[in-house]
């Protein structure tokens, strides 16, 4: 009777023991990875240990030479990494850590982009930010890219390879959400190589387009106001949402960037007002026909004067005020009347009212152009919201600064841009610490509305400082004081985390 306890006892001693057995012998097989202690070790931040990363590697270049055993095994350590790197992230701060990344033509080597994205997962990320529209040309496939961009990959041979499609697909294996990342008004130079879009390109009064202030020659900046252009990249970004990314983020979200006294907008010609729809759109703010008139002379003269003001009031003596959308009229005389409104242009010399229309006129030009930069970012972001994917806007935290009475030349009016999008401020202030960094991160946090969701980027490198910028460890631990507010990061670039394979990349010179 009390024997019977003991033989089950015995058994479950011996089945144990075999049991230990057999997974001591299936360890000394090569490359075998199935160790769920050594799986876990990470770092703070949530980084696979060198010794991990290296063995998945060596799985993964055994399983390219057609190794079936290797595959399965890489497999394994890829389904254990995903695992061990959300577990990290859940505890700790910031639930999402994210990178941005550019891909090559040369990327579509086999096994390219999943080197890439065990890489990625290996320092601790848990997004990706993939670069699908960038320098007027669009990662779709050569054969099925119906846009009017050119597209990255143009390999011969490769014309049905779809680069965005893979890597969003290699990401999501790995537990990584995947972001459309697209330029939006800076359309690049071969767009402005077509004839039939000639008139979509944006002007200042200077007659420049883009072109001609922008250093390197490649970046063109379309009118947001044009139709054209609106139908152009809405079909772009239907093609791309047509891949299922896990989110679209909208960069270069502004007008072009200006250097020395023109970095400071302080006049209407500055502006990029002098397209076509622009302008109409402009003028269709008016509300009277002296608005009507006052507002182009003011945009091609660049100002207004006292005896523009006189002409106007005897040309349409019937109206008061000059009116556009915005302006508030002159509180009127008891009663209020239209005779009541006329009187006050007849009471009031146009030498003193000229200071005022002039500075409202400026206002309103400034205004307009934010305003379609607005429409724009909107227009765009819709497909993705309709599908209840992600939107977000890239901006620099500086990008809307007033300067005296004069902007900033990029006009990013990014303290308007809706909290039904994520926010992503570039925090790339350089002075030598991260305190400039946080105090950047902190301004957005003061402006945005409750419930918006910030994710700041910052630039830089693990474990080292970088031209004087800090490194990402200094800098995350400088945001800490935002745990409660921002629950995700991402850090510019993948290129800067890992240059030389960046330019093995790049030139097709992957080992």
């Amino acid at each position: 009777m009390f024997n019977r306890p003991l033989n089950i006892a015995k058994s479950i001693f011996f089945w144990r023991r075999l049991f230990a057995a057999i997974v001591s012998s299936s360890l000394l097989t090569p490359y075998f990875v199935n160790q769920p202690a050594q799986a876990q070790e990470v770092n703070q931040y949530c980084q696979i240990s060198a010794a991990q990363a290296q063995a998945k590697e060596k799985l993964r270049l055994s399983a390219l030479q057609g190794d079936q055993q290797a595959q399965n095994q890489y497999q394994e350590l890829v389904r254990q990494h995903k695992q061990t790197v959300q577990e990290c992230r859940n505890r700790n701060w910031p639930q999402v850590q994210a990178i941005w990344l550019r891909v090559y033509p040369c990327d579509i080597q086999p096994g390219e982009i999943d080197r890439i994205m065990d890489r990625i997962v290996n320092r601790g990320y848990n997004q990706v930010y993939l670069e699908a529209f960038y320098d007027g040309q669009v990662l779709l496939p050569a054969a099925s890219n119906s846009t009017v961009w050119p597209s990255v990959i143009r390999t011969p041979g490769a014309e049905n390879t779809d680069l965005l499609l893979r890597a969003i697909q290699k990401g999501q294996e790995r537990g990584l959400k995947v972001y459309a990342w697209m330029f939006t008004t800076n359309f690049g130079y071969t767009y402005a190589q077509r004839r039939d879009r000639e008139g979509v390109i944006a002007r200042n009064g200077k007659g420049q387009t883009s072109l001609y202030v922008v250093d390197d020659g490649s970046q063109v900046f379309i009118d947001p106001y044009n139709l054209q252009a609106k139908r152009d990249y809405y079909q772009m970004v239907q093609e791309i949402l047509r891949r299922r990314p896990d989110g679209i983020l909208f960069d270069y979200v502004r007008y072009p960037r200006q250097a020395g006294a023109d970095s400071i907008a302080t006049k209407v010609t500055d502006l990029w007002l002098y397209s076509e729809a622009t302008q109409q759109a402009l003028f269709q703010r008016a509300q009277n026909n002296k608005g009507l008139e006052l507002i182009r002379r003011f945009l091609s003269k660049g100002y207004v004067t006292a005896g523009d003001i006189s002409e106007i009031d005897k040309l349409y003596p019937q109206e008061g005020e000059p009116m556009w959308q915005g302006r508030t009229p002159p509180p009127p005389i008891e009663p209020p009347s239209p005779i009541a409104q006329k009187a006050i242009a007849a009471v009031i010399p146009p030498i003193q009212r000229q200071p005022i229309l002039q500075s409202e006129l400026w206002q309103l030009s400034v205004a307009h152009a934010m305003q379609g930069i607005l429409d724009f970012v909107n227009l765009a972001a819709y497909p993705a919201q309709k599908l209840g994917i992600p939107a977000g806007v890239v901006f620099f935290p500086d990008g809307n600064q007033t300067v005296g009475k004069g902007y900033d030349s990029r006009l990013q009016p990014w303290d308007r841009f809706p909290s039904s999008l994520e926010w992503h401020p570039m925090s790339y202030a350089n002075c030598g610490n991260a305190t400039c960094i946080a105090a950047q991160v902190q301004q957005v946090l003061s402006m945005a509305k409750p419930g918006t969701k910030v994710i700041p980027a910052i630039a830089g490198q693990w474990g080292k400082n970088v031209n004087g910028r800090p490194s990402l460890e200094a800098q995350m631990q400088a945001m800490r004081p935002f745990a409660s507010q921002i629950t995700g990061v991402s850090h510019f670039a993948y290129s800067w985390q890992d240059p030389e394979h960046d330019q093995q990349r790049k030139f097709c010179r992957v080992k």
